[in-house]
């Protein structure tokens, strides 16, 4: 049973962000006082990653430790947990897809961890910079 009411719950998860969320924005805040030029949740193809670096065809996936499932074997799921099940195997496999289309099409796919970009900020950015340094400008 769920500790909080229907409308208590339903208020909750409407206040989850899906843009600018605070892993992304500290992210996004560290690559620009390094120099970095980027877009934000551009579309590209069939996704829109969090951080678009168009010069050196490079994307940037800022991803949730629960929403993209690292941890998710950690929280005790209770209610309706077959449907939080199938939405987290699901989230991963669209990873997969996005992830693949994108390398399909030239472009160098990141994906950060929530967990990584909080302890590691600045090993994320060197890992973007690095990056870019390896592709040739277009």
């Amino acid at each position: 049973m769920d500790v909080l009411t229907k409308e208590q719950r339903h208020k909750n998860m409407v206040a989850i962000k899906s843009r600018d969320t605070k892993i992304e924005v500290s992210l996004r805040k560290a690559l620009w006082h390094k120099g970095v030029r980027y877009r934000k949740n551009m579309k590209l193809f069939n996704c829109h990653p969090d951080i678009v670096i168009t010069k050196y065809k490079i994307a940037v996936f800022c991803d949730g430790d629960f929403w993209h499932g690292k941890t998710f074997e950690r929280y005790d799921v209770h209610t309706n947990a077959d449907f939080w099940h199938e939405k987290i195997k699901r989230n991963v496999e669209r990873d997969l897809e996005n992830t693949i289309e994108l390398r399909d099409n030239g472009w160098t796919v990141l994906r950060f961890w929530e967990s990584d970009i909080k302890k590691n900020l600045d090993m994320c950015v060197e890992r973007v910079i690095h990056e870019i340094k390896q592709q040739p400008k277009l």
